[in-house]
């Protein structure tokens, strides 16, 4: 079976109207239009609520909503199963969620990774001619996260996950995995993504397809299974830049195991297949990244680096962001970083974090 996975699929104010009409070639072009008619089965990320009354969840970072109206544009898409396990879905409450099941549901469109922890938890298996394939998909923990009797997505859990994928395995002859989760705008894997995704690879999985960061990343062989960590998004024309601009369909022949690379780039808001030099500009760079972290030492290294360039960021966002620290800011932002980060505090901060028991008791303190 060959199967295409796309990463993040909303709506903007540049295609809502072609996504209500549900006219797939105004939305991605001919030529991506014809890579997702090849394959036999469609896979992508629904990364907001479907639903036509705001009712905002408290969260920090936007809230995304569609009118429900938009569906057309993902059944258009060829949509076969819409994964919900990201850190958007419940942007809108219980009430968004119920909105979005209904509009998917109308469409007979299949979904996976969201409602009641049992249920979010719940892999979809696609029967292929006597061939099974798992597909399970989990997200970081955010403010989307299914508890109690509550619907949301279905966390990834160090602990529980990896024997799902190891369950799943047992019972299919090829499992993918979509793990939501990265540092966003950030192209390589951190150390703690990159374990986790391997310990999935060892426990069954043949290909975990890290999203979210809406950029392009690399990737790996491991072991027996495939890692990519990072696609980009597929449909998501909120910024024009150097990350939001490029990306890639996955495509994955679940017999020999296979990965092709469709590279997609957007021009004045519209998407569509990248072609000649741009083309070979995102796999080159694609290519040249899962190079880098070949080198055992790689990752942590950058890790180093991306966190030193955003010391001062973290700082403040630790410190709270008062007046003065913006001022201060500006004018001497070294002695800023002096301040916030002296010592005492910054020792007390991480012990705060890295402990688990500690950093529990300061999750449900800032819950409640």
């Amino acid at each position: 079976m060959r199967i295409i996975i796309g990463a993040d699929l909303v709506p903007t104010q540049t295609n809502i109207l072609a996504f209500k009409q549900g006219d797939a070639l105004a939305i991605v072009g001919e030529k991506a239009v014809n890579w997702l008619k090849d394959a036999d089965f469609r896979i992508y990320n629904l990364e907001t609520p479907l639903c036509d009354e705001a009712n905002p969840i408290n969260k920090n970072g936007p809230h995304l909503i569609t009118p429900t109206a938009a569906v057309k544009g993902y059944k258009a898409l060829g949509a076969d199963l819409l994964s919900m396990a990201n850190n958007h879905i419940l942007d809108q409450g219980q009430q968004g969620i119920l909105s979005t099941f209904k509009a998917v549901d109308g469409e007979n469109i299949a979904r996976l990774g969201c409602g009641t922890p049992t249920d979010a938890a719940k892999p979809y298996i696609i029967n292929d001619n006597g061939k099974k394939i798992g597909v399970y998909s989990c997200a970081e923990h955010e403010f989307s996260i299914a508890s109690g009797d509550k619907l949301g997505a279905n966390p990834f859990d160090p602990l529980e996950c990896p024997d799902r994928i190891a369950k799943l395995k047992a019972e299919c002859d090829f499992v993918i995995v979509l793990y939501h989760g990265g540092r966003e705008f950030y192209r390589y894997p951190l150390p703690q993504l990159q374990k986790n995704c391997r310990k999935l690879v060892e426990k069954g999985a043949d290909l975990v397809v890290c999203q979210h960061t809406h950029c392009v990343g690399c990737y790996e062989d491991y072991s027996d299974g495939k890692i990519v960590y990072g696609q980009g998004n597929f449909v998501f024309d909120r910024k024009s830049d150097e990350y939001w601009n490029t990306s890639l369909l996955i495509k994955v022949d679940t017999l020999t195991k296979e990965v092709e690379y469709l590279p997609l780039s957007k021009a004045s808001g519209t998407l569509k297949a990248a072609e000649g030099d741009e083309a070979q500009a995102i796999i080159d760079g694609f290519l040249k990244r899962s190079e880098e972290i070949k080198d055992e030492d790689f990752v942590a290294k950058r890790l180093k680096q991306e966190a030193k360039a955003n010391a001062l960021y973290i700082a403040r966002s630790l410190a709270g962001n008062s007046l003065f620290h913006k001022v201060l800011c500006k004018l001497a932002p070294s002695l800023l970083e002096k301040m916030l980060l002296k010592k005492a505090k910054r020792l007390k901060t991480l012990n705060l974090i890295t402990c688990e028991s500690h950093r529990e008791i300061v999750i449900s303190a800032l819950e409640d």
